[in-house]
């Protein structure tokens, strides 16, 4: 019987064809945890080609579980560090209902676990209107004290609409007709099918919500719920034990810009500091991305800059402003709310050519280093203590990279050229 040989230059662009696929998908499913048949297309056909390996390699690196289904593929990213607690993860990495949306506030948070319960006992089809006027009535249960919704106002349709687009992003809702603009300018209507299949993956924990509530007895806390719903199950073996320290830190590395080993718990720090080589090399051959080992911590950067929706540097009056204050801290160090605000009054009227003509009302200054500050704190550059105009922020070593020294000019032959400094800012940019 004849055979067909590969010749070795054939078989290895294969291996590095198929490599590629993988990691593509693998990108993919960090950025947006949900592909879909119709919305992704190759995405989803490479994500179904490769879901076993794909599978293995969530579990073992990560302990996340992958769902493929014939229309969907869901990875289960649970992310709740040792030591803090799902609200502070939502406040630094917070959901956005599509490209360019403001960041989700509490109450977005909390619209769009109401608009899911509704979603859960609602026909198969379902207008706008119809599951706003359910969440409202959900809100009014006994249970939740301190949470109030009349979504008779502008902003409050709007924060239900941003939670509406971020189902839809994820396939829970696909639009049927109308539109959310219309609904939110209070008139208009839309109409949805609800895939029940994709609906049935958007909870992520570690326990069940029933096992949890028949624990904890009645009226439990906020912090009490959320800390028993991630609590990891116990380790009964040493082998268990390092696996779980290998999850959390893949699980930091993958979610967060930076990891800084002064921020880690001792168990993890000491994991990290002594299979740091190893661990980032397998998730940098996996992934994509180019892992920098500092004396201070671990980053894995994306040189691609596909992974990440905060900018650093970006165009705009925000994106610049951004880069001038990380220039100024990372040149002069922590400094309070009340300054950056008083530089910023300072460089709009500098840049006023260049940045909106908003910039310069009384007051536009506040809402300018809000968005800087949340951008730097998302990528992991700064650390803010306190609240308000007293509040502190402390830069911190990754901010280093935007820093710009000096140019450093040397005199000597006619054609030798000023030579910058090597403080210029890196453009290479960590991961949101």
């Amino acid at each position: 019987m004849s055979r067909v040989v590969l010749a070795p230059h054939i078989s290895g662009a294969l291996e590095v064809r198929e490599a590629e696929g993988r990691a593509r998908v693998l990108r993919a499913l960090l950025t947006r945890p949900v592909l879909r048949a119709q919305a992704d297309g190759e995405l989803f056909r490479l994500a179904r080609r490769h879901a076993d390996t794909l599978r293995v390699w969530f579990d073992r690196e990560a302990g996340w579980r992958l769902i493929v289904e014939s229309q969907t593929v869901r990875l289960l990213t649970s992310y709740v560090p040792q030591g803090t607690t799902a609200i502070a993860v939502a406040e630094r990495h917070p959901a956005r209902g599509r490209k360019g949306d403001p960041p989700f506030t509490r109450r977005r948070y909390v619209l769009l676990c109401l608009a899911l319960a509704v979603l859960e006992r609602s026909d198969p089809q379902i207008s706008l209107g119809r599951l706003a006027e359910d969440v409202v009535l959900t809100a009014r249960q006994p249970g939740l004290n301190g949470v109030a919704f009349t979504l008779s106002g502008r902003e409050e349709r709007s924060d239900l609409v941003a939670a509406i687009r971020l189902l839809l992003g994820h396939g829970v809702l696909v639009r049927v007709a109308g539109d959310e603009e219309s609904y939110v300018s209070a008139g208009g209507d839309a109409l949805y099918d609800v895939d029940r299949r994709v609906l049935a993956t958007m909870l992520s924990t570690s326990h069940g919500p029933g096992l949890v509530g028949a624990a904890l007895g009645p009226a439990p806390a906020i912090h009490q719920i959320e800390e028993a719903l991630h609590e990891p199950p116990p380790a009964y073996t040493d082998e268990e034990s390092i696996r779980r320290l290998r999850h959390a830190v893949s699980r930091r590395l993958l979610c967060d810009p930076v990891v800084y080993y002064d921020e880690l718990p001792d168990d993890e720090r000491s994991y990290l500091i002594g299979q740091r080589v190893q661990l980032t090399r397998r998730l940098a051959d996996a992934t994509g991305l180019v892992p920098e080992l500092r004396a201070e911590g671990v980053a894995l950067v994306d040189p691609d800059d596909q992974l990440s929706d905060v900018r650093m540097p970006e165009q705009g009056t925000d994106g610049h402003a951004t880069l001038l204050l990380a220039e100024q801290l990372a040149a002069t160090g922590a400094a309070d709310v009340a300054t950056l605000r008083q530089r910023v009054v300072t460089l709009a009227r500098d840049h006023a050519a260049f940045w909106r003509r908003t910039a310069q009302e009384p007051g536009a200054e506040n809402a300018i280093v809000t968005d800087a500050l949340n951008r730097l704190v998302g990528l992991g550059l700064v650390r803010v203590d306190g609240e308000g105009p007293a509040a502190v922020v402390h830069p911190l070593p990754a901010l280093r990279r935007f820093a710009v020294a000096a140019p450093t000019i040397r005199t000597g032959e006619p054609d030798e050229q000023p030579q910058r400094s090597r403080g210029a800012p890196l453009r290479a940019r960590c991961r949101g």
